[in-house]
């Protein structure tokens, strides 16, 4: 038996294991820009110099969508990794149903997780029949839209305070040849766009409904047909964006050339490498300034059973180091991203993350789609949104092909 020392210094957990040999664990992730990569770095650090074992990167680069089936055929097929990203919810729940999975109950009961990490919703969408399967590592919030506060101040307008204001300016910030509305060419964003939308602009108790309750008749009502019908209006003032990765897009709003960009905190971390200053080169508006809530979307790690004990014995360490409150400080100020746990200090946070951080003590937050509809309902709005902001489809025929899925949803 070896005995394995949490990383947080206060328990110690019992692993079976032949002996205290480095272990390579390779650990699949698609956080490949450079927002991303400066914050990965922060947990590969930490996995070489406070363990035995080696991190062994596993970037896909293309986004969730593009990973996620890699990941899920390689775990299938029988060539697990020994870590992988996933995001909160179901997107890993018929794997854990096949068993294939690792239990870190053990892992997390010893250090207390359920008292340090904050909201509760976040262990829970790891829980599965009473049993913790991942490790969640951040709180990502898809409920931001972030602007260049030259693109407006130099063409005479004041920095929006809200979507109705923005809306107002897109006009001129177009005849000035600025883009006013980034938006990548990846399915995952004009879905995710759509959603801030919704729950900006329907409202959270409609969002609920329709994505909670599966309610259809709200889907096709009037709260989401004004959603609709802002969407089509805004996606005219995107077209010309002319990019696909969603960092390609928020790099046009980073250089001025286009005005704003709907996208989750991640984008904080391309802010931050190219040395931009929260509240003075750029601003963020949480629920786009309409409702001031985020989602408790964002990261967690599950790890893959395997039958080389030592594998296991460095799972268990990484996650426990996940969770960490140096790692989770060091990890979430280069992600942009909110810890999970509530008890570390966050004083070097920018103006952006101290919203966040507000909003989230507050308790203003709503659960993420993720953790709501099944990855086959998600890839069919995903399919409807891209076909929707990339063509002339009107408002009302979307809607209703929306409300059909929302009708059929698990």
């Amino acid at each position: 038996m070896r005995l394995v020392k949490t990383l947080l210094g206060a328990t110690a957990i019992t692993a079976a294991a032949s002996a205290a040999y480095a272990t390579d664990l390779e650990v699949t992730h698609w956080w490949t820009s450079g927002g991303e990569a400066a914050a990965v770095a922060q947990f590969a650090k930490a996995f070489n110099e406070k363990t035995d074992h080696n991190w062994v990167d596993g970037a896909i680069a293309g986004g969730g969508s593009t990973a996620r089936p890699i990941m899920i055929s390689r775990i299938l097929g029988g060539d697990p990794m020994g870590a992988t990203q996933f995001n909160h919810g179901r997107q890993a729940q018929e794997l854990i149903e096949a068993g294939l999975m690792l239990d870190l109950t053990d892992v997390a009961e010893a250090e207390g997780w359920k008292d340090v990490i904050h909201p509760a919703s976040l262990l829970d969408s790891c829980t599965l029949d009473g049993r913790i399967y991942c490790v969640p590592v951040n709180i990502h919030s898809w409920q931001w839209l972030w602007l260049n506060n030259a693109a407006f101040t130099d063409n005479g307008m004041d920095v929006p305070t809200n979507w109705d204001e923005y809306v107002a300016a897109m006009p001129a910030l177009d005849e000035a040849g600025i883009v006013p509305l980034a938006m990548g060419g990846q399915p995952w964003q004009s879905s995710g766009a759509f959603g801030v939308m919704a729950i900006a602009l329907a409202g959270p108790e409609a969002w609920l409904a329709v994505n909670k309750d599966k309610n259809a008749d709200v889907a096709g009502g009037e709260a989401y047909a004004k959603v609709f019908e802002a969407a089509a209006a805004a996606r005219e003032y995107s077209k010309n964006t002319n990019v696909q990765d969603w960092n390609l897009a928020t790099a046009m709003v980073i250089e001025g050339k286009a005005g704003g960009q709907i996208m989750g905190d991640w984008a904080q971390g391309e802010f931050a490498v190219a040395q931009k200053v929260a509240g003075v080169d750029y601003t963020c508006l949480p629920g786009l300034g309409m409702n001031e809530l985020i989602d408790t979307a964002g990261d967690a790690f599950y790890f893959p059973k395997n039958d080389d004990a030592e594998i296991e014995v460095a799972q268990k360490e990484l996650a426990s180091l996940m969770l960490s409150k140096e790692v989770q400080v060091a990890f979430n100020l280069n992600k942009g991203s909110l810890p999970v746990r509530g008890d570390v200090d966050l004083s070097a946070a920018n103006d952006c993350m101290k919203k966040g951080l507000k909003i989230l003590a507050d308790g203003n937050t709503m659960p993420s789609g993720d953790m709501l509809l099944s990855p086959d309902t998600s890839g069919q709005i995903e399919d409807l949104m891209t076909q929707f902001w990339s063509s002339d489809i009107a408002a009302a025929d979307a809607q209703a092909a929306y409300a059909a899925i929302i009708a059929e949803a698990e």
